[in-house]
């Protein structure tokens, strides 16, 4: 398939988004819900794009989007950027003091009235819904969104430990404005509300999960070498290179 991205063509294979497609090809579409493994959410609409088909004209969320052939998008048409404005605008009224949601807006010169700023604002979350998608695929399920309209949030059932976390970190490790609070001190992680005893790499001896993340794992896969995210990459590299001189 054929796709023409701002004047220039581009080969797209089926199934693909448009997103998919502006990645691979080093486009740049802004996002904020679009994560690899957590694609097709569409909720920011930061991703908003103009696609020309035939004769129509229709603007679309490009992470949901399938290409088709023969398709023209534009990514930052003058009727784009305002609408990325107006977006941008409503976030950063809702987390006035967040820097990922300032940088934003500082990249398109996007001044809130001061009248509707709180200053002392300490709202982060966005309601990408990043979080509960990556607990999801967990499987344990344990935050969700809660409530409606204004008082929409993301949190654990009725705001109290979930018996069901286990700690794992991927909710805050996903969060694009770093909304989720994970704090790690003295071998003791804490987040939504719980606390969880840290386990050392086997490797490293360095503090890297909790030991309901390791039992969780166990109950799924069996037995495994507890390692941290450097080391485990160190592992997989060795192992790789180990193949490759092998198969020479």
């Amino acid at each position: 398939m054929k796709i023409k991205i701002n004047g220039n063509l581009y080969d797209g294979y089926k199934g693909e988004t448009l997103m998919e497609l502006a990645k691979r090809n080093h486009i740049d579409i802004p996002n904020l819900c679009h994560k690899k493994g957590f694609e097709g959410q569409g909720r920011c609409r930061l991703c908003m794009v103009e696609v020309k088909d035939k004769n129509k004209v229709k603007t679309v969320s490009a992470c949901v989007y399938p290409i088709k052939d023969g398709i023209e998008v534009f990514t930052d048409s003058e009727n784009i950027r305002k609408l990325r404005k107006d977006i941008i605008l409503l976030l950063l009224l809702r987390a006035p003091n967040n820097e990922y949601i300032n940088k934003l807006s500082m990249d398109y010169n996007i001044i809130a009235p001061h009248k509707y700023i709180d200053s002392t604002g300490t709202e982060n979350c966005i309601l990408c819904g990043l979080c509960v998608k990556a607990c999801e695929k967990m499987g344990t399920k344990s935050i969700s969104l809660v409530n409606r309209g204004t008082s929409k949030k993301v949190s654990t059932p009725y705001d109290d430990a979930s018996k069901d976390c286990i700690g794992c970190g991927a909710c805050a490790e996903v969060c694009p404005t770093k909304a989720i609070n994970l704090k790690d001190e003295e071998g003791i992680r804490t987040i939504w509300n719980k606390k969880f005893e840290l386990v050392k790499c086997s490797m490293c001896g360095k503090y890297c999960t909790t030991k309901e993340s390791i039992e969780f794992i166990k109950n799924r896969i069996g037995e495994y070498e507890i390692l941290c995210d450097s080391c485990r990459k160190k592992e997989i590299s060795k192992k790789f290179k180990d193949v490759c001189r092998n198969t020479l």
